[in-house]
Formats: structure tokens, C-alpha cells, sequence
């Protein structure tokens, strides 16, 4: 994929650093370094952190590293409300507009590939939902069930079919809906409109470990996150009245959390789902980077007592400033360092 952006394009955007990689890498360590070195603030472009109540399991930052430096985006939706790409679209805009208008620097962290390339790149627009539509389709599902309304999608949509599974029925409709008000299928609307102009000048920053460095950080993670009292989180949300079905309570961690205690899942072999369905989800976005372009790949520095190597410090002030940076820190063989 290309943007094909020219500096006339970029000229008089307002800039944004973003630092992407996948989870584990080091990405909250090096944000909050540089947000307290520049004079920065913190955006999260992570698809779970936006709830609260789901502090461990999604690696949240500690309450005294937010009162020391603003983060926004987190705990701001109860785990039964829907939040999508559009939603953090518009949520992660109005941050950054805030962060800006108080001469702060925004900072955009997070692994959640696809939030980030909405954010800078933009969304296509598309039609508003219809409530009846979506009625009709959910009497066909529970009539001739999800398989129907997929095949239908297949026949008017194939390309976007072909990405979406027959049991994921928001996004099956969503095919559906758009097509039945435009008659042009929505991956055509995606691949022609989604990306015409940048909404921002992003110096996009990805970093990267060697992937056994890497796998054994997760491991080490998972294993803290226990000690840290994931079941016990997790029994607090049930307990509290949140339905294990809910999207949240589905993610990595949390469902295998309630595999255990639902499903006579053993607690260790839980765990090590959780490890090994983490390091997968780690591959993913590595995989979804490389296909980004722009993307600038880094191994994540070595912080020093909290301190921020000279020259990647340099760099991202200079991009701030105005300046292309160098970036010779940066220069990293991705496929090397992180293949199998």
C-alpha cells in the first residue's frame, strides 16, 4: 500500500510522533520517556485500554505514570460499550486538538495497527448505519443463520468476504449494509476513498526485538500479569456483573481467564494458551507493519536509568521542530531480526 503523499501534502499538518511495534517490545517505557522529556502527552491506539476496570490484562500504565504524565484514551468506556475504528478516530482527534492547543507534543502509542493507520491516513466516508437493515439482517441470521447472510456477502462482495469470518456478524453486515444503500460493495468504497489525504504530518516510529528476545519478554509478562492477580481481576469483572460474553471479556487473557474458570480449562494450561496465543498476536503485528508505509523500524532503545539515548532524542525533538529527522538509529533489517 502507497500513499503517494508529496510534501506539499504533508505541509501545515499538524505532527504527531507515533510509536507502533508489537506487544512487549518496550513501547510504554520509551513513551513515557520521551513524553517527559519533550513536553509531551500520551495518546493510546490500543483497542482494549480505552475500558476500564481492565487494568492488568492489557498492560495499562500505573496510576502514578498517569498522574505524572497525561494519557489519553484510557478508561474511558464501561466494558459493555461499543467502541470501533471510527470511534477512536474521532476520540483520538479531539486529543490530539486538545494536546496541540496547549502547546503540548502528542504522542501516539500503541499496537493496535489498524487504529493508527485510520488516524493518520483517514476513513472513507460511509453511509450512516440503518437500524432497518440492520433489524432485517439480524431476523435472517437467526432464520437461516450467519452462513446465509456470509454467502450472501460473498456474492456482492467477495473481496471484503474473503477477510471476514461467516460467524463475525457485525462486519458481515456492515458488507451488507453499505452495498444495499450504495450498490458499490465496500471494499471498493475502502480501496478507492479510504485513504485520499493525511490527517497528519506522523513521524512513525516501530520498534522491534529479536524474536527470542522478544518471546521471552511476553513469557515474562503473562507470568507477572498472574502474579499481579489476572484471575483475580478477571473474578472481580464477573463478580461486578459483567457478562463473560462481552467483546472485552473475549480478548486475549481475559478468555482464557474465563476458560479456566468456566470451561475446566487448568490454570496452567491457560496460562500457556495465554503465552502462546500472545506471541501469535505478536507476529500478526509485526506482519501488519512491514505492509505499512512510512514506517520507520528501530530496536527499541536502551533506557539507562529512564534516560533516552542522545540521538533518539535528538531526532524526534528536530521532528518536532520542523526538521526531516535523520533517523540512523532507526535503521534496522526488520525481516532479520524478527523472522521465525
Amino acid at each position: 500500500m502507497d500513499f503517494q503523499y508529496t510534501a506539499a501534502d504533508l505541509e501545515g499538518l499538524p505532527r504527531i510522533l507515533v510509536l507502533a511495534g508489537p506487544t512487549g517490545v518496550g513501547k510504554t517505557d520509551l513513551s513515557l520517556a520521551l513524553a517527559e522529556a519533550l513536553g509531551g502527552e500520551l495518546v493510546s491506539a490500543d483497542s482494549l485500554q480505552v475500558y476500564r476496570h481492565l487494568d492488568i490484562g492489557t498492560a495499562k500504565v500505573s496510576h502514578d505514570e498517569r498522574a505524572r504524565i497525561a494519557h489519553h484514551l484510557v478508561d474511558v468506556l464501561d466494558p459493555r460499550e461499543d467502541f470501533n475504528v471510527a470511534d477512536f478516530k474521532a476520540m483520538a482527534n479531539a486529543a490530539i486538538a486538545d494536546i496541540l492547543a496547549r502547546g503540548k507534543l502528542p504522542i501516539v502509542v500503541g499496537g493496535t495497527g489498524l487504529y493508527i493507520r485510520i488516524l493518520v491516513h483517514g476513513l472513507f466516508e460511509a453511509p450512516e448505519p440503518s437500524a432497518e437493515l440492520r433489524e432485517r439482517y439480524r431476523q435472517q441470521a437467526g432464520e437461516l443463520g450467519a452462513e446465509q447472510l456470509h454467502a450472501r456477502l460473498v456474492q456482492v462482495d467477495p473481496e471484503l468476504a474473503a477477510r471476514v469470518n461467516a460467524n463475525d456478524l457485525i462486519r458481515v453486515t456492515r458488507g451488507l449494509e453499505v452495498f444495499d444503500q450504495t450498490g458499490i460493495p465496500l471494499s471498493e468504497h475502502q480501496r478507492e476513498h479510504s485513504f485520499s489525504k493525511p490527517s497528519y504530518n506522523a513521524l512513525k516510529l516501530a520498534l522491534i526485538r529479536p524474536r527470542p528476545e522478544l518471546y521471552g519478554r511476553i513469557d515474562a509478562r503473562v507470568d507477572a500479569m498472574m502474579a499481579q492477580g489476572l484471575l483475580e481481576e478477571y473474578k472481580a469483572l464477573i463478580a461486578q456483573g459483567f457478562e463473560p460474553g462481552l467483546k472485552p471479556l473475549r480478548s486475549l487473557g481475559y478468555r482464557q481467564m474465563g476458560e479456566h474458570l468456566f470451561e475446566d480449562v487448568g490454570l496452567e494450561q491457560a496460562v500457556a494458551e495465554i503465552k502462546r496465543e500472545t506471541r501469535r498476536y505478536a507476529k500478526q503485528q509485526i506482519s501488519w507493519l512491514r505492509r505499512e508505509p512510512g514506517v520507520n523500524w528501530a530496536l527499541a532503545p536502551i533506557l539507562r536509568e529512564g534516560m533516552i539515548p542522545a540521538e533518539v532524542l535528538a531526532d524526534v525533538r528536530w521532528f518536532f521542530e520542523g526538521g526531516a529527522p535523520a533517523l540512523e538509529w532507526a535503521r534496522v533489517n526488520t525481516y532479520a531480526v524478527s523472522r521465525d
